[in-house]
Order: C-alpha cells, then sequence, then structure tokens
C-alpha cells in the first residue's frame, strides 16, 4: 500500500493536506496484482495550543476526510480525529511524554452495511539523540464496536492492546528526512504493519 500526502504548511501552527493512496495485493503463490488509486483524502492539523517551554503540554488535533473510489454500493467515507497532549521535559523538546485519542467513524454507500466507530487511547513518550534520530513509543488500548451485514455480524466487537514504535531521521529543523513504523494490533488475533516514510520538500525562497 502507497499513500501520497501533499502538505502545506499555512503558518507554524497549521498544516492542511490532501492525497490519494493505491495498492497492489498478492495471495498464495499468485504474482501481484495491479497498482490501483483505491481512495483519496484531505485533512487538516493543527496546534491548538503551544507548551513553548510552559506548564502545560501542546494540544494538537488532526482531522481526516478519505473517501475510497468504487463505482460500487460499498464505497466508504471515513473520519478520523486524533486529539494529542505532548509534555516537553525541555526548551528543545527532545524528551517528553505524549497522551491522546484517536476516533475513527465509517459510513458505507449501502445501507446493508454497518461499521461501528473505533477509538484508541495511548500513551507514550519520546527522546531525540544530539545525532537527531528520534524514537517514540505508544502502547495503548483500541475498542471497536465491529460490523454488520444485514442481519450477520462477520467482524466481532473487541477491545484490545496496541503498540506503536517510531524511528524518525530528523534534521536541525526538526523536519522529517525519513520515518519507520511499526505498529502490532490484536484484531483479536496479533496483525502486523511496517510502514516506511520519506518526504520529497518543495521550498519557496
Amino acid at each position: 500500500n502507497v499513500d501520497l500526502p501533499f502538505t502545506v504548511d499555512v503558518t507554524d501552527r497549521v498544516s492542511l493536506y490532501a492525497g490519494v493512496s493505491g495498492s497492489s495485493t498478492q495471495f498464495g503463490g499468485n504474482g501481484w496484482s495491479s497498482f490501483d488509486v483505491t481512495s483519496w483524502n484531505i485533512g487538516v492539523q493543527a496546534d491548538i495550543y503551544q507548551q513553548n517551554g510552559g506548564v502545560f503540554p501542546t494540544v494538537t488535533l488532526q482531522s481526516t476526510i478519505t473517501q475510497s473510489i468504487s463505482n460500487g454500493p460499498l464505497a466508504a467515507t471515513s473520519f478520523n480525529n486524533i486529539l494529542e497532549f505532548d509534555y516537553a521535559f525541555d526548551k528543545d523538546e527532545t524528551r517528553g511524554i505524549i497522551a491522546g485519542m484517536q476516533h475513527t467513524r465509517v459510513n458505507v454507500g449501502s445501507p446493508l452495511v454497518k461499521i461501528d466507530p473505533n477509538t484508541i487511547g495511548y500513551v507514550g513518550g519520546y527522546y531525540q539523540w544530539p545525532s537527531n534520530w528520534k524514537f517514540t513509543g505508544r502502547v495503548g488500548v483500541q475498542s471497536f464496536g465491529g460490523a454488520q451485514l444485514l442481519n450477520l455480524k462477520p467482524i466481532q466487537s473487541f477491545t484490545q492492546p496496541i503498540v506503536r514504535l517510531d524511528l524518525d531521521r530528523m534534521d536541525d529543523n526538526d523536519i522529517r528526512l525519513f520515518g519507520l513504523t511499526a505498529k502490532i494490533m490484536w484484531l483479536p488475533k496479533p496483525a502486523y504493519q511496517l510502514t516506511l516514510r520519506t518526504s520529497l520538500y518543495a521550498v519557496r525562497n
């Protein structure tokens, strides 16, 4: 799966972004399917409050709308909101603790399918070395209401742990050059996801 977002920093506190996602799949010994664009998204990320060496943590809100690309009745629109609190222990914000909540709601075009909301609560921390390598760890609990098709419920509700580990290479301005994310989700059986992120920047002088 490949995500291609385009981000514009409106101010040092507000960023707007939009992009598309595509995927290719492989089952068993068969070859890879053709790569197809599967969805587009738009969103905003804003620092509602910045700590700036003060007592109260930075509060960040991120909201994303994702629309699947499908002409069928199962086209879905998802609304994802993340509210995070970041308390830094030093002025340069190289180490600190974080806590947050993520809520996702999915609307399906067909009344025959219903997907209940998914909520994640987490806590964690981060540390950035003088070499600009940054490690962030989060542990939390994921609660999913399940999915229903007609009178059947093929995906049952569950409440299970979730773990996310990030290793990022930053520059001197705290801009991510590339990053690696490992995520373990119990659904209820463990599912593993590995994500590599890299950025292409357009700078206007």
